[in-house]
């Protein structure tokens, strides 16, 4: 058997810090293992649990190593701070495996429960499979968070999701690598985040290392971030800071963050919360003086909304005989966190928008939403605020949107130009001009209806191939813009001549079979003169607006490529 105790002594744990997605605040640390190679025979952290596993030592080394991560995490002067702790799914089928020792070791610190998340991961043997709803479900009645950590990539997916009434999930590092340039991992992560959302759980994007995949992460509603574009794993606790600023700057740099949508805040209800530490007693006194509201909200010390209580819920021992009696017995009221169930909430800074989608995909919820900032419990937008909220949201957009593809108009493509030539030394930003070639012929010949299909096609085209934060908007007639902020130019250009070539091709299907086969049609030019007329396709013109722009040359620029991209079947691009 090998000498546990020298082994422990050389392991030590660095820490990576988890952000707010939408402040940069720190919202916890996740221990690592660090040290493993240094002992002879193992080469990886997975070698010394299998290792501890065959020798039937696990649960002990998990006990040690626990404390181990605790005491040195107790040094980080942080207000509020968590720590996530991974445990290994076998340690149930240990025979000395009992409940109640990580009490022991927090208070030792001076910590409680609630500082601390224990990561479960669900991919692993089987073996560790078999354990992991076991194991949620132990450490869940015992009054702990649970991260369910490399959510994507086992076996159990959504069951695991909709069963585990985890607190938070952890979406795999696969998922977000480039998740800014692969369609099909923005649509899995966007649809998972909003199941966890509406289940009451947070989502953490981890492995971020680029301001693409951030900006998506963020984009697409995860709530905290963890990776090397905020910070390395640390053996230092000194380097672990409260705000990272350089992650904030990129929050207040996002000009998607910064539009049109934000809540009026007379919209939010301020209903008072509980502590989570209330005594049940209170809890019935709270519904007994308050009878607006069948349900409230529980914070945690922090003000950090854990959940709601509903008074259905505790009617039952309320009513009772001896129930308020019970209530008043401090040994069985201590906690109302058996009672708290997940709550739909949405950060403030997500806007409108959000707000909207995610009660629309939560629609059985009678309530309404919750509204947190940096997770803090701020308020209550009840069914009456939120279709309200929806009416005005659809009025501003109606006013502002084309009638036939119902994208943007030129009021926002304004305000889009201005904030990028306001901010262009920040952000790469390329704008996009498309214009039809043969519009006017094609109208002639084949009606006002078909061109409007043509119009069409290429707006649902445009929505379809470019990424789903670009700006796409309608100017009118069959002239369109395209924004995007943040991506190379190689990849735009790319991008948009595919498009070109897609549209020419699709266009061909609404002409005759005699024109298509011919390649061109018969009409009138602006001399009255019939002439042949090519088949419909599209011009662009791309425009890159970077840190050394001279915006004063921006009309100019503009104009020219407009002129010279007519007729080309090839973007014709310029940087300003």
């Amino acid at each position: 058997m090998p000498k546990w105790t020298q082994i422990i002594e050389k392991l030590d744990y660095a820490f990576q810090p988890i952000i707010y997605s939408h402040s940069g605040k720190i919202y916890a640390v996740e221990a690592l293992i660090r040290n493993v190679q240094n002992i002879d025979g193992l080469n990886y952290i997975d070698d010394l649990f299998n290792l501890a596993f065959n020798d039937d030592f696990l649960y002990e080394l998990d006990l040690q190593l626990r404390e181990k991560a605790i005491k040195k995490f107790s040094q980080i002067k942080l207000d509020n701070l968590k720590l996530f702790y991974n445990l290994d799914n076998r340690i149930i089928y240990n025979k000395k495996y009992s409940q109640g020792n990580t009490a022991k070791i927090l208070k030792e610190y001076n910590l409680n429960k609630d500082r601390i998340c224990f990561e479960l991961s669900e991919k692993g043997t089987a073996i560790e499979q078999n354990a992991l709803s076991t194991m949620i479900q132990k450490y869940k009645q015992s009054d702990y968070s649970i991260a369910i950590d490399d959510f994507g990539i086992g076996v159990s997916g959504l069951k695991l999701l909709y069963f585990s009434e985890a607190n938070i999930i952890k979406l795999d590092r696969f998922f977000v690598s480039n998740i800014d340039q692969d369609s099909k991992k923005k649509l899995f992560c966007s649809s998972i985040i909003e199941m966890a959302h509406i289940m009451g759980m947070q989502v953490v994007a981890e492995g971020v290392e680029t301001i693409k995949e951030f900006y998506t992460c963020k984009d697409i509603g995860a709530d905290f971030i963890q990776g090397y574009l905020v910070q390395r794993p640390t053996l230092n606790i000194d380097e672990i800071l409260a705000i990272y600023s350089d992650i904030g700057t990129l929050v207040s740099e996002d000009k998607r963050a910064n539009g049109n949508s934000s809540i009026d805040e007379e919209f939010i209800e301020p209903i008072i919360p509980l502590k989570v530490d209330t005594s049940l007693y209170n809890l019935f006194v709270h519904f007994k003086e308050s009878t607006k509201n069948n349900f409230v909200p529980i914070i945690d010390e922090y003000d950090n909304l854990l959940g709601i209580i509903y008074e259905n819920d505790i009617k039952k021992i309320s009513y009772s005989q001896y129930g308020l009696s019970l209530a008043q017995n401090k040994t069985y009221s201590s906690s109302l966190i058996k009672y708290i169930k997940p709550a739909l909430c949405v950060e403030i800074s997500w806007g409108i928008d959000k707000i909207l989608e995610m009660y629309n995909l939560n629609s059985n919820n009678s309530l309404g939403i919750f509204i947190t900032e940096s997770n803090k419990y701020k308020g209550f937008i009840n069914l009456n605020s939120l279709l309200t909220l929806s009416y005005k949201r659809n009025i501003e957009i109606a006013t502002n949107q084309n009638p036939l593809t119902k994208l943007p108009g030129n009021n926002q493509i304004e305000k889009f130009i201005e904030k990028t030539l306001k901010k262009s030394q920040k952000n790469i930003t390329h704008i996009i001009y498309f214009d039809f070639n043969n519009f006017k012929p094609f109208n002639d010949i084949y009606g006002f209806r078909q061109g409007d299909r043509a119009i069409l096609i290429f707006s649902e085209l445009l929505q379809k191939r470019y990424p789903k934060d670009a700006f796409i908007a309608h100017i009118g007639g069959d002239d369109f813009f395209v924004g995007l902020r943040n991506y190379e130019y190689q990849e735009v250009f790319n991008l948009t001549s595919d498009i070109q070539e897609e549209f020419e091709n699709s266009a061909k299907n609404i002409y005759t079979k005699e024109d298509k086969k011919n390649g061109f049609i018969i009409s009138k030019d602006r001399f009255n003169m019939e002439r042949k007329f090519d088949l419909l396709s599209v011009s662009c013109a791309i425009i890159e607006i970077n840190f050394q722009s001279n915006i004063s040359d921006f009309d100019n620029t503009l104009n020219a490529l407009k002129k010279a991209s007519k007729g080309s079947n090839k973007p014709i691009s310029s940087i300003l």
